[in-house]
């Protein structure tokens, strides 16, 4: 229903601070701060600034788990790898 559409930062922040408040877990996950669980990726665009039929193709560049990089797009892989 387009009455009950949220925007991207509102779906972000549900998603993030929103579900970490609904766990009643806020002081260890939610946000990247000093202290909490960082669980999170890097991502080739800002999901905010591009048009919406564009985030089909977003792109994972880094994966990170507990604060520390668990994996890595390999820098050699062309657009056809990054499809898979």
């Amino acid at each position: 229903m387009p009455s009950e559409r949220v925007t991207i930062e509102q779906a972000l922040a549900a998603y993030t601070r929103g579900a970490a408040y609904a766990g009643f877990a806020e002081d260890r996950i939610g946000a990247l701060e000093p202290g909490k669980w960082a669980d999170f990726i890097l991502i080739d665009r800002d999901p905010t600034k591009v048009d919406p039929q564009a985030l089909a193709r977003t792109q994972v560049l880094e994966t990170w788990v507990a604060g520390k990089k668990v994996w890595r797009l390999p820098s050699d892989a062309g657009p056809a790898e990054r499809g898979k």
